[in-house]
């Protein structure tokens, strides 16, 4: 496994669709200009975009996710205001993510076979 995958599975608060929208293209702004090693990030909505789900790809032993949330800063918070939700994060994370993602609703899952 060459890449960790992250999915984030959000659901958007009632009234907060364009604020969202306007918080998100934030974060895909800061995505490319400050996180180093991402090789994808993408976001997708539903029929009627009362759900979403963020898809970034990133290299295992390039950039990081602490580095992500950092970048965002106060602009995470923001965003989740604007919706609930879960995530996953495939491939094998470092111990520093596994801390950070404990007593999260983000399930880490590891290869088959396992490495």
């Amino acid at each position: 496994m060459s890449e960790l995958q992250t999915v984030a599975r959000l659901k958007i608060n009632d009234g907060m669709l364009d604020e969202y929208k306007r918080l998100v293209a934030l974060c895909a702004e800061s995505v490319r200009t400050k996180d180093t090693g991402t090789l994808q990030y993408e976001v997708y909505f539903n029929a009627d975009e009362t759900e979403c789900i963020a898809s970034r790809a990133l290299p295992r032993l390039g950039g990081s996710h602490p580095e992500h949330f950092k970048n965002l800063g106060d602009l995470y918070d923001a965003i989740l205001k604007t919706c609930s939700g879960a995530g996953e994060v495939c491939g094998v994370p470092s111990e520093e993510l596994v801390r950070m993602l404990k007593g999260s609703p983000v399930e880490v899952y590891k290869p088959f076979p396992a490495e």
